[in-house]
């Protein structure tokens, strides 16, 4: 007898909420061409309004813009939610299972990690859809900001608990494997409490009432600062670990985890600075944008290197992405070119144009951009082939009961 199932269902394992993430992140590299192209005076976001006054008078090439972005938007939100909901009920059956407690107890266990990130991706997402298809909702923002750093700090709070669990567990408890952990897939806890980092920092660019200011300014930063440490420390117990026993052939993706470690931590300073000025009239120079996101670019670019260097030599795109097997950890190659993607934006129009080095929509300009979506047009492409291979529900031979 046969049943149908997915590799998914069928071998499960936490990571599989970068399914959801990845899908998220795409939901923000669409909402980044309305953010920089569609005029938005006196906010620091475009808004339903902005977006139709924008497509009102707009010639054809806007139009496009916007209607690219919006359908962007709206099916990359619904695809993260539907892998969200996905996830959750499949890791909610998974803690049940006979081999959970032995993955509680190993390196794997940190992968854990993985939910909180994509539930504060959600909350992004969810975030850029309000003001993308919401009339009247700057109306009310106020009132939202105390809400979503209340939801952040929930998501950071669960991330903590698990952080602590994965500590007690696994590294006091002495079962941590060095031999196993040639890779860079323990820094996933501080990209979890990185991406509530950044939704923390929000309210600092977006509100007008100091006190959310402050509060929102303090909180990220905490939480920040907490993440790039963790993610530090894993990052260099990795390479030490591949210094000895070499890389972990199916966690390689994870070496350019801080691809999007770098853009997330990156937009939330330039957040934190915006609401320092705003707010405490903080002033800094027009090149700092520039310098910082250029900072950040550099940081990024030596990672990706790293890992096309590991996964070329160990043939992994032609085993795990263009190839008949499968891997969990594939889903971690989409966050990199997502994250440049969107790093790519805010450097040519927060950096290069802020500081009047090239002129808004020129031919240098474009030059720069069509390299972001390039890196968005990879990622895309990368999602909808992993989900293929990983959600197709194929037939399996069902074991008769005895």
């Amino acid at each position: 007898m046969q049943t149908r199932s997915s590799v998914a269902s069928q071998s499960y394992a936490p990571l599989y909420f970068l399914a959801s993430l990845g899908a998220g992140g795409l939901s923000v590299t669409f909402f980044m061409f309305l953010m920089f192209w569609v005029p938005h005076p006196g906010r620091p976001v475009p808004i339903f309004e902005d977006i139709m006054a924008a497509f009102q008078t707009g010639g054809l090439p806007m139009q496009a813009a916007i209607v690219i972005a919006m359908v962007g938007i709206a099916g990359f939100v619904i695809i993260n939610l539907k892998s969200l909901i996905w996830n959750l009920r499949a890791f909610a059956e998974f803690k049940k299972s006979d081999g959970y407690e032995k993955f509680s107890k190993s390196n794997a266990a940190s992968t854990e990690l993985a939910m909180p990130l994509a539930l504060a991706m959600t909350v992004n997402g969810l975030f850029i859809v309000g003001l993308v298809f919401v009339p009247g909702l700057w109306t009310v923002i106020e009132y939202l900001f105390p809400a979503a750093l209340i939801v952040f700090a929930g998501i950071a709070f669960i991330a903590f608990r698990m952080i602590a669990r994965f500590i007690g567990n696994v590294v006091a408890a002495g079962n941590f494997d060095d031999a196993t952990n040639g890779s860079f897939a323990q820094a996933t806890p501080g990209f979890a409490l990185a991406m509530s980092a950044v939704g923390m920092s929000a309210p600092a660019a977006m509100s007008t009432v100091p006190a959310t200011v402050a509060i929102s300014l303090v909180l990220s930063t905490i939480v920040g600062t907490i993440a790039a440490l963790y993610a530090a420390i894993a990052i260099i117990s990795g390479v030490i670990s591949m210094l000895r026993h070499g890389a972990a052939r199916e966690a390689i993706p994870t070496l350019m985890i801080t691809v999007p470690l770098m853009t997330v931590l990156g937009i939330m300073t330039l957040r934190q600075n915006h609401g320092l000025h705003a707010a405490f009239d903080v002033h800094a120079a027009s090149t700092e944008n520039l310098m910082l996101t250029a900072l950040f670019l550099a940081v990024q670019f030596a990672f990706l290197g790293l890992g096309l260097v590991v996964l070329k030599a160990q043939g992994y795109w032609k085993d795990f992405l263009f190839g008949e097997k499968t891997s969990v950890g594939s889903y971690a190659l989409v966050c990199p070119f997502v994250a440049l993607a969107v790093m790519g934006h805010f450097f040519v129009n927060k950096g290069l144009v802020g500081a009047d080095v090239i002129t808004k929509f020129g031919a240098a300009y474009w030059g720069v951009t069509a390299l972001a979506i390039a890196m968005q047009l990879i990622a895309i492409a990368m999602v909808f082939r992993l989900n293929r291979q990983h959600f197709s529900v194929a037939p399996v031979n069902a074991v008769p009961a005895e």
